[in-house]
């Protein structure tokens, strides 16, 4: 090696797309827009999604993040969070004449009416994703005696149906697109007649940044993925860069959880953020690495998505009447006033 010998430039990878998907950006405006609607305070069951920020901003502008229905004082208004709800929990706020905002996911309603349809004709619904998460638990509350949980690949000998010929597999929304695959392979080793969801439950957002993430990875020595750890997507998204070919991979909520040490001895970087996470942290890590000499960002386009969802019925109403406008994203002037998008 001579001294002329040029050292790597040092790189950033960033993934397309990345950050919101339709249903988080729905949920959050929803929030946003009963607040300049109604007042604060708003309440909020569950945190609206699975990220840290995003919970702690709308928190300091009025909303209320509760844990049950009934920690929300009768005849108050309370949004159900992205995940959805079972339908125990709309009789719950019927019972205490709360106004309910319904902010499910139109992708998460879509499994909810499949698990309807196939409980009604007797199927014995398999069920694949994450013990407690919430969106499992609103998905198996609409059939409860025909729900089974499968939690990943290595649950399915643990599985029993009543019959074999009358079975049915969905999915929780923001799995991994591999691991559910897996699960789905041993489950129809089991039962050979195990029928598909009429169209595949895996969202398209959480398959796009999986995707952008496949392809980055065997390029990376270190991926940094933004997201809380309580994102499914966002924790699946590590997962899948190291299944891939990533030296290393971490999660964080915030440039400054980026520890030096990661980056020794490292030329590539690749950068993604979780379904649930705005795209401002994800430029505060860029500014965070560029100030380490990772000033090259390059963009690894595998999707495009342009997909809005339209806000929940009783939010767009009450717009209306007061003449106010219901469009999902806010315009670039709302970025000084720290807009959430």
């Amino acid at each position: 090696m001579t001294e002329t010998t040029e050292r790597p430039t040092k790189r950033v990878l960033l993934a397309a797309p990345r950050g919101y998907c339709a249903g988080v950006d729905r949920a959050v405006v929803t929030v946003e827009k009963a607040l300049e609607l109604y007042g604060a305070p708003v309440y909020v069951r569950k945190e609206i999604v699975h990220n840290k920020h995003v919970v702690t901003t709308l928190e300091k502008r009025g909303a209320i993040f509760v844990e049950e229905t009934d920690d929300v004082p009768e005849g108050a208004t309370v949004i159900f969070s992205a995940h959805g709800v079972a339908p125990v929990v709309h009789e719950e706020a019927k019972a205490l004449s709360l106004k309910t905002i319904d902010a499910t996911c139109p992708l998460v309603t879509k499994v909810h009416r499949e698990a309807v349809r196939f409980a009604g004709d007797d199927f014995d619904i398999l069920l694949i994703g994450h013990e407690g998460h919430e969106e499992v638990v609103g998905t198996a509350g609409e059939a409860p005696d025909h729900i089974t949980l499968v939690d990943g690949p290595d649950d399915v000998p643990n599985i029993t149906v009543r019959d074999p010929e009358k079975v049915v597999w969905l999915s929780q929304t923001t799995l991994s697109v591999d691991e559910t695959m897996e699960t789905v392979r041993r489950l129809r080793e089991r039962f050979p007649a195990l029928q598909d969801p009429p169209s595949d439950d895996i969202c398209y957002a959480t398959q796009n940044r999986q995707l952008a993430v496949k392809q980055m990875a065997p390029e990376c020595d270190l991926m940094v993925v933004v997201g809380s750890r309580n994102s499914s997507n966002s924790v699946r998204l590590v997962e899948v860069a190291l299944e891939h070919g990533s030296r290393a991979g971490h999660l964080v909520d915030y440039a400054d959880e980026i520890d030096d040490s990661w980056l020794d001895g490292v030329t590539t970087v690749g950068v993604t953020s979780g379904a649930s996470v705005p795209e401002v942290l994800v430029r505060d890590v860029l500014t965070y690495l560029a100030e380490r000499g990772y000033g090259e960002v390059s963009p690894v386009v595998a999707a495009e998505e342009s997909l809005l969802f339209s806000l929940p019925n009783e939010i767009r109403r009450d717009l209306k009447a007061r003449g106010l406008g219901d469009k999902m994203r806010h315009d670039a002037s709302f970025e000084e006033a720290g807009s959430l998008h």
